[in-house]
């Protein structure tokens, strides 16, 4: 698919389908979340996969924002390993990298006719605790992964954007 268009037609999929993906394709959108530039290329992102039956009912105990979909990603940062900047005390570079990686994968997986949704509703204490993420490590998001069901269509303010004018300043 051109980039052009993945970037306008992706939406934030929140009706799947139960069809489990394929290893090749989930292989594909984890891929483009390790491909993902980040500072000084220290990758400090961590991708747990949720697709057993087990865990993608405890993460829906955890967020109503699950959708049913099929996998749920936790993407957590590694404290330990994000960039810091020399140059002032408490710049880092770590919610960040993980957010790129986090874009990647959702292209990807649009890319290749999968949906996903960004999903910040959750406490990222008690899905460190459910899953025993390491102590050093934060969720950062959950991403939700599947086929887009038949009837999924994009929340009613999708479409909806600020004129470039209204955030853009050329200084």
């Amino acid at each position: 698919m051109e980039f052009d268009k993945v970037i306008r037609e992706r939406y934030s999929v929140r009706k799947y389908k139960p069809d489990m993906l394929t290893d090749d394709e989930l292989g594909a959108v984890l891929e483009a979340g390790m491909l993902a530039p980040t500072g000084c290329n220290y990758q400090p992102q961590r991708i747990y996969v949720l697709k057993s039956d087990g865990a993608v009912a405890k993460i829906r105990e955890l967020s109503r924002c699950a959708f049913d979909a099929p996998v749920v990603l936790i993407i957590a940062l590694k404290e330990s390993e994000d960039w810091k900047s020399p140059l002032e005390e408490g710049c880092r570079a770590g919610i960040q990298d993980v957010s790129i990686a986090a874009d990647h994968m959702m292209l990807a997986a649009w890319n290749i006719g999968i949906g996903s949704c960004w999903v910040n509703y959750f406490k990222p204490s008690e899905v460190k605790a459910a899953f025993s993420l390491p102590e050093d490590e934060t969720p950062v998001l959950l991403m939700t992964l599947g086929y887009p069901a038949d009837d999924s269509k994009p929340a009613r303010l999708h479409g909806e954007s600020k004129q470039v004018d209204d955030i853009v300043r050329y200084l």
